[in-house]
């Protein structure tokens, strides 16, 4: 089969080469691959992958064959899914515990985009519990996982303040749910109850100077690959504000977030009440192009590829 490989030497970071075909353990079933989105952090990691290493970790498509354990859905069945790399192929082996079902009406492309950015923001906006009323604030807000999370935030009763970069990078977050923008978060101002942030360095002292008294701030992210330094007692003396790390592949790995919560987002999609912004969809072939557009910051939400 077809794969997209590291070629970290070559034109473009990826090329499609010829590789084995996937060999399922009991607990994976075997999926035809259609669509898969682009993550930055496995864009990142191309810059300095080993040639012929095997990125991928969203994915869309249909069941080849089922999981021998009986596991999961089966022969024929639309799914998403989310594989720990090698995901950019025609075929992969995905454990049945990282796949959802899709209706007809969800299609592959906007499936795909629903793994690493929606179980994100779906789970940091969990990490607080009941947001009904308080005042959240999200870092990064243009992104994947930012878009994501502007409207399960907002669904769930919360003010919402999108923090972005530049103005021109609020264009459509209001109508996702955004309540307010702010061109970067700063240490002082009206607080926060939750703060989910992905830029790190001096956004996220900011962060922890900014929360609430008995909010938090939950970091998944450092966008900017800076360090943070910060006084200790800008946070402390808030009161009794806690920091929290979610880390998505973590979670995935040990099946903390999974069918169920994919299977929620899914639902979510289908019924219209989560939207999958699309910037960029192109087949597979040009991936280049849209890996190098996601590394310098041109995208607005979601990069996908399409596999014929």
């Amino acid at each position: 089969m077809r794969s997209l490989v590291a070629t970290p030497f070559g034109p473009s970071l990826v090329e499609l080469r010829h590789v084995a075909d996937p060999e399922p353990d009991e607990r994976q079933a075997l999926v035809e691959v259609r669509a898969v989105s682009l993550n930055r952090g496995e864009c990142v990691a191309l810059r300095t992958a080993e040639d012929g290493w095997r990125p991928g970790w969203d994915l869309a498509g249909v069941i080849l064959r089922p999981a021998a354990d009986g596991s999961g859905p089966g022969e024929g069945a639309r799914v998403v899914g989310w594989v720990d790399g090698g995901g950019w192929a025609e075929r992969a082996a995905v454990r049945t515990a990282h796949l959802a079902e899709l209706p007809d009406g969800v299609s592959f492309e906007t499936a795909s985009t629903l793994p690493v950015a929606g179980l994100t923001a779906l789970a940091a906006v969990d990490m607080a519990g009941n947001v009904s009323g308080r005042r959240v604030a999200i870092t990064g807000a243009n992104g994947g996982v930012g878009r994501f999370a502007i409207q399960v935030a907002k669904s769930r009763g919360a003010h919402v303040t999108a923090i972005v970069t530049a103005p021109d990078r609020a264009v459509g977050l209001p109508e996702l749910g955004a309540d307010g923008i702010e061109v970067r978060l700063r240490p002082v101002g009206e607080p926060f109850d939750l703060i989910l942030e992905s830029v790190g360095g001096s956004s996220l002292a900011a962060a922890l100077a900014r929360v609430s008294e008995e909010g938090s701030v939950v970091t998944f992210g450092n966008s900017s690959n800076e360090t943070t330094e910060f006084d200790p007692r800008t946070f402390y003396r808030r009161g009794a504000p806690t920091m929290r790390a979610l880390f998505v592949v973590w979670e995935l790995l040990h099946e903390h977030l999974g069918s169920l919560q994919l299977g929620m987002l899914v639902d979510l999609v289908a019924r219209g009440a989560l939207r999958a912004d699309m910037d960029l969809v192109k087949p597979w072939d040009e991936a280049g192009t849209a890996i190098e557009a996601l590394l310098k910051r041109g995208i607005a939400g979601k990069a996908v590829l399409t596999i014929p």
